[in-house]
């Protein structure tokens, strides 16, 4: 599968920590998984500041590192995020996972993907990645990488995502529109 590369994702507000969303598809994968109850700039400056704390955003190095150590280094000052230790084991995790069922190569999670159903499915196998956070995948693949297998707008989200996200601009009006679709989610469920 023939897939493009953005030259940044502007999720965070520092330039070098969106060039690495684009070119690193561990870091993409990584910032997915922290965002949650942290804001979508603290989430996905997570990867470029674990890579700065460990030197390396290496699948296999970080799957075999002390759990320890790990967590030690998600809960350094400032934290990487708002629950260090569980997310430092989740992250853990995912590098595991991508090191034994991938080579190592976390964009074999979508290059290799047959169909749309096929993308969801091994994104949902990814540990802290969810339905919805598959579907906002398959939507940023497919707008900003290319990354396009039959059947992939099955699986795409329908509501605003970062997919959608293309500028500061944009994330202050997706992050708005996520909170009020929430409520709408939330009013609906009677809650």
């Amino acid at each position: 599968m023939t897939t493009t590369r953005p030259a940044s994702l502007p999720f965070t507000g520092d330039p070098s920590a969106d060039a690495l969303l684009a070119s690193d598809p561990l870091a993409l994968l990584i910032g997915f998984v922290l965002d949650q109850q942290v804001t979508v700039q603290k989430a996905f400056a997570g990867p470029a500041e674990l890579r700065r704390r460990l030197g390396t955003l290496d699948a296999a190095a970080l799957a075999a590192m002390d759990p320890g150590a790990f967590a030690a280094a998600f809960a350094a000052r400032p934290a990487l995020h708002r629950f260090p230790g569980a997310m430092a084991g989740r992250v853990q995790e995912l590098c595991a996972v991508v090191a034994r069922d991938h080579a190592g190569d976390a964009s074999s999670v979508w290059t290799e993907a047959r169909d749309g159903a096929d993308l969801d499915r091994r994104l949902r196998a990814l540990p802290g990645i969810g339905e919805m956070k598959a579907r906002t995948l398959v939507g940023l693949l497919a707008q900003r990488f290319g990354v396009r297998p039959p059947g992939w707008e099955a699986v795409a989200p329908d509501h605003p995502t970062l997919a959608d996200v293309d500028s500061a601009e944009a994330l202050a009006r997706y992050q708005e529109q996520k909170r009020a679709w929430k409520a709408s989610q939330k009013a609906a469920a009677g809650g």
